[in-house]
């Protein structure tokens, strides 16, 4: 009995509870900062600016590129005065800036009802910008404190399966009131979880401000330190920036057209059966976990063969269907595959940022990859998606077009693997 305990006992001395603690920090806080992003910034301001406001789509759209174009200035400009201080490597600072940004954030939220006209509108628009934007450098450099190299591809699993599955089975009614209310309690306990770690003095917190420090945890899987002492600069991020791009660009173009579509999105994302969403969010679990093994195992190039792959497979089902059938009803397999696409590209995002990146360059990489690819790429595939439906385009002609972009990135992608030889993992 005495030798049983003594294992027990040894065992559990052996578990790092502070990096395990680290770790989950980050999939929670990355979680629900997404998940704030994928439905209340994306989906809820859009509808209180139809519904609430009585806005126009071309005078939402403006706004929106607004929130836009503010959001990529102020995340490019943070993150490159963050590397010149060298906040990349001070753990507590970030954690004290995460608050600030989070309280921020709450405050907003809690606020937007008093919105009534749409100036006032565009100055909420402006804050929320500096906070999203001050964001994305801050937190996405947390990474480089609390995820180990080997365990980025799990970790950003976990954060995409999370969101999602919160913003599919969560979501009853897709407005800006519902998102409100769900919101503000997350805000709330982020704050105050946040605030007390903050400023906290604890151990642990010792321990996770030095693990920065640590090869497991400094030098992403992609960079080049022996040929390439800048990776900040090098053709491998300017590369994964455009391919990115690319991915979300075909991404928020397909989906926004049929986000307008009520036949699509009631029987799947929208749908009031409980099943039906809980099977689409299922997916989006499997997908990320399946990311997950793959993005450890793969180069990024071959994931963004399976990326564009099936993205290209999605849209073309889509448009077979409406060519074949004219019905406006889908079956679950086409959103199936979107899901699976979704996930994966979005693990990716999670966690290639650091893996290009050291200490010193992992806050404006991850402003560069984050606001350069997935901001303006959707800003610009939002204002397309509006001006085209705007000039009555036919939704079957849009997504072929979408199809079309998928299939050229895909193409382009394997034009390229053919150039050029893959290069070896450090």
């Amino acid at each position: 009995m005495q030798n049983n305990d003594s294992n027990l006992l040894t065992h559990t001395h052996s578990i790092n509870f502070p990096r395990i603690f680290g770790f989950l920090l980050f999939v929670g806080m990355m979680a629900a900062g997404y998940y704030y992003n994928l439905t209340f910034v994306q989906l809820g301001l859009e509808d209180f600016g139809t519904n609430w406001l009585g806005l126009s789509e071309i005078s939402i759209a403006r706004d929106m590129a607004l929130l836009a174009i503010f959001t990529c200035f102020i995340a490019l400009a943070f993150g490159w005065w963050m590397m010149h201080r060298g906040l990349g490597r001070q753990f507590r600072v970030k954690l004290q800036i995460s608050f600030g940004v989070i309280l921020t954030q709450t405050i907003l939220t809690a606020i937007l009802p008093v919105v009534h006209s749409e100036s006032v509108f565009i100055a909420w628009l402006v804050l929320v910008s500096c906070a999203l934007g001050i964001g994305v450098p801050v937190m996405f450099s947390l990474t480089i404190d609390l995820v180990p190299v080997k365990q980025r591809g799990v970790a950003a699993a976990l954060v995409t399966a999370s969101a999602y599955f919160a913003a599919e089975v969560l979501s009853k009614q897709w407005d800006f009131a519902a998102y409100r209310e769900q919101l503000l309690l997350v805000l709330i306990g982020g704050c105050l979880g946040m605030g007390i770690l903050a400023f906290l003095r604890h151990p642990w917190l010792d321990i996770l401000a030095q693990q920065h420090q640590q090869p497991a945890f400094a030098i992403g899987r992609f960079v080049r330190t022996k040929t390439n002492p800048n990776p900040r600069s090098s053709r491998r991020v300017i590369g994964v920036i455009v391919a990115m791009f690319g991915i979300y660009f075909v991404d928020s173009l397909g989906f926004l057209r049929l986000l307008k579509v009520p036949g699509f999105m009631e029987t799947t994302w929208q749908s009031p059966i409980f099943s039906e969403r809980l099977f689409i969010a299922g997916v989006h679990i499997v997908g990320a976990l399946i990311a997950g093994v793959l993005y450890s195992a793969l180069t990024e190039r071959q994931l963004y063969f399976w990326i564009l792959g099936l993205f290209a497979l999605t849209h073309l089902q889509y448009s077979l269907h409406i060519r074949a059938t004219g019905d406006m009803g889908t079956v679950l397999a086409f959103p199936m595959l979107y899901a699976l696409a979704v996930s994966l590209y979005t693990v990716v995002n999670f966690a290639i940022w650091a893996d290009l990146s050291t200490p010193d360059t992992i806050p404006i990489n991850s402003a560069l990859g984050v606001a350069l690819s997935a901001w303006t790429a959707t800003f610009l595939s939002t204002g397309l998606a509006i001006y085209w439906q705007g000039q009555g385009m036919s939704l079957e002609r849009h997504i072929q077009i979408v199809d079309s972009l998928a299939i050229l990135l895909f193409l382009a992608l394997l034009v390229l693997a053919f150039l050029r030889k893959p290069e070896a993992i450090t």
